[in-house]
C-alpha cells in the first residue's frame, strides 16, 4: 500500500510539475509578445510533442479559439479552481486530462495541460501488481503459520502428553528428547529436572510421614500405657501424679518432635533469610563450649575448644547456634566416658570452617550419603534416645546459608572410628 500511494503520488507530482512550467513560460512569453506570441508558442510545442500527451487551449474575450488542440472548453469547469480533471476522447478513445486553468490579461482564458492515459495505465499495471504480491505474500504467510503451528504441535505433543499424565498422577512420566538438542529439548530437560525434582520432594514426604508414624507411635502408645495402667492399679495420689507426670513428659517430647519438623521445615523454605546479618561467630562457640563443658565433665568426657579471636560472617546467628548445639548434643551422646569431644573452626579462603569432632562409632561410609534425612538413624544409633532430626536441622541450616556439610572419620583407623561433622560456610 506504502509503494502504490508513494508511486502514484509521484506520477502526480511530475505531471504537475511539468504543467506548472509550462504555464510560467507561456505567461511570461504573453508578457513579452502578446497573444500572437503564446499563439506560437503553443504552435511550436505541439509541433514538438512526439508524445501526443501535450495540452493547450487558448481562448480570447469572446471565446474564439486561437490556438491549441482541445476542441472546447470544458463547460462543466469554467467556474472550477485552477486546478481541473475532464475527461477527453481521443482518437475515440476515452481518457482523462490533467488541466491548469491561467487568465492572462486582455481577458484571454488558457488551458494547459497533460493526457494522463499513459500514467493511468501504469498505476492500474502497479496497483495489479501490488494486488498479487500482497496475495502471494498472504498465501505464504497463512502457508509458513500453518506449517510452523504443525511443527510446534509436534514438538510439544509429547510435552502435553507428558504434563497430562503427570495431572493424572502418574509421576513417572518424563518428556522424550530428540537428538537436535534444540530449544524445544532444553525446555523438556528443564521439566524433567523439575519433575524428578518434585517427584524427590514427594518421596521425602512420604518417607517423612512414614517416620513420624513410625517414631511417634511408640512415645504415644508408651503413654497411653501408662495412664491406663495408672488408671486401674493406682492407689494414692502420688502414684497417679507419678503417672500424670510422666504422660506429660512424653507428650513432650512428641511436642519437641513436631517442633524440630517444623523448624526444619521453615529453615528449607528460606524463611530466615530476612534475619541474616554481619556477625562474629566466635564469641558464640566460645559460649556454647562453656555450656556444654559442663555436660561432658559430668558424663567423664573432655570437650576442647580451638577458635580463633573472630569469626566474621554473614547469616543468622541463632540458627547457626542452635546447628553447632545439635552437633554437640551428637557429639557428647555418642563419644563413651573418657573420650574428646572437639569444636574447632578456622578463617580459610573465601568461608568460615567449623567442625565438631568425637569418638563415637561414627556413620558408615554407606550410610554418609542419607545423614541429614530426616529421622534417618543409622545402625549404631538405634539403641541411643533420640529422633533423627539434629543433623537434619544442621544440613538446613547449612543449605540456607548457602555452605557445604561433611562428614568423615575423626580418628581414622582407629577402632571406635568416630565422627567429624564440617560445616563450611561462606564468610
Amino acid at each position: 500500500m506504502i509503494l502504490w500511494w508513494s508511486t502514484a503520488g509521484t506520477l502526480d507530482r511530475q505531471i504537475e510539475a511539468a504543467i506548472r512550467a509550462d504555464s510560467r513560460a507561456l505567461v511570461e512569453r504573453h508578457r513579452v509578445a502578446g497573444a500572437a506570441g503564446v499563439v506560437d508558442a503553443i504552435l511550436d510545442r505541439l509541433a514538438v510533442d512526439l508524445s501526443n500527451e501535450a495540452l493547450y487551449l487558448l481562448l480570447d474575450a469572446k471565446g474564439d479559439l486561437l490556438a491549441g488542440n482541445l476542441d472546447a472548453w470544458p463547460t462543466a469547469s469554467i467556474h472550477d479552481p485552477p486546478w481541473l480533471r475532464a475527461p477527453l476522447i481521443r482518437d475515440g478513445t476515452v481518457s482523462e486530462a490533467r488541466l491548469l486553468r491561467v487568465d492572462l490579461p486582455g481577458g484571454l482564458r488558457l488551458l494547459i495541460g497533460r493526457d494522463v492515459a499513459e500514467k493511468l495505465r501504469l498505476r492500474a499495471l502497479l496497483t495489479e501488481g501490488i494486488a498479487w504480491a500482497a496475495a502471494s505474500s498472504a498465501t505464504i504467510a497463512i502457508l509458513g503459520a500453518w506449517l510452523l503451528r504443525r511443527a510446534l504441535e509436534r514438538r510439544l505433543r509429547p510435552v502435553y502428553g507428558t504434563a497430562e499424565a503427570i495431572a493424572g498422577g502418574d509421576l513417572t512420566r518424563r518428556v522424550p528428547l530428540s537428538d537436535e538438542q534444540d530449544e524445544f529439548d532444553r525446555l523438556g530437560s528443564t521439566m524433567n529436572a523439575m519433575l524428578d525434582r518434585i517427584a524427590q520432594l514427594m518421596e521425602g514426604v512420604r518417607g517423612v510421614s512414614d517416620a513420624i508414624a513410625h517414631d511417634l507411635r511408640t512415645p504415644i502408645a508408651r503413654a497411653r500405657a501408662k495412664l491406663e495402667e495408672a488408671q486401674l492399679t493406682a492407689n494414692t495420689e502420688e502414684q497417679m501424679r507419678a503417672a500424670i507426670d510422666q504422660g506429660i513428659a512424653d507428650l513432650d517430647g512428641i511436642a519437641r518432635i513436631f517442633q524440630a519438623v517444623l523448624r526444619i521445615a521453615e529453615v528449607e523454605a528460606g524463611a530466615r533469610r530476612a534475619a541474616f546479618a554481619a556477625l562474629d561467630l566466635a564469641p558464640a562457640l566460645r559460649g556454647l563450649a562453656e555450656l556444654y563443658e559442663a555436660s561432658a565433665e559430668a558424663a567423664g568426657q573432655q570437650l576442647e575448644l580451638r577458635v580463633p579471636d573472630a569469626l566474621a560472617l554473614v547469616g543468622d546467628r541463632d540458627l547457626l547456634v542452635q546447628a553447632v548445639a545439635n552437633l554437640l548434643d551428637n557429639a557428647l551422646k555418642f563419644t563413651p566416658a573418657g573420650g574428646t569431644v572437639r569444636l574447632s573452626a578456622a578463617i580459610e579462603v573465601g568461608a568460615v570452617v567449623i567442625i565438631v569432632a568425637d569418638e563415637g562409632p561414627g556413620i558408615a561410609e554407606a550410610d554418609r550419603g542419607r545423614a541429614g534425612e530426616r529421622f534417618f538413624r543409622a545402625d549404631a544409633a538405634r539403641s541411643t534416645p533420640g529422633s533423627g532430626l539434629g543433623l537434619s536441622l544442621v544440613r538446613a541450616v547449612v543449605g540456607l546459608h548457602r555452605g557445604r556439610l561433611t562428614l568423615a572419620e575423626s580418628r581414622p583407623g582407629a577402632s571406635p572410628p568416630g565422627l567429624a561433622v564440617s560445616l563450611r560456610l561462606p564468610a
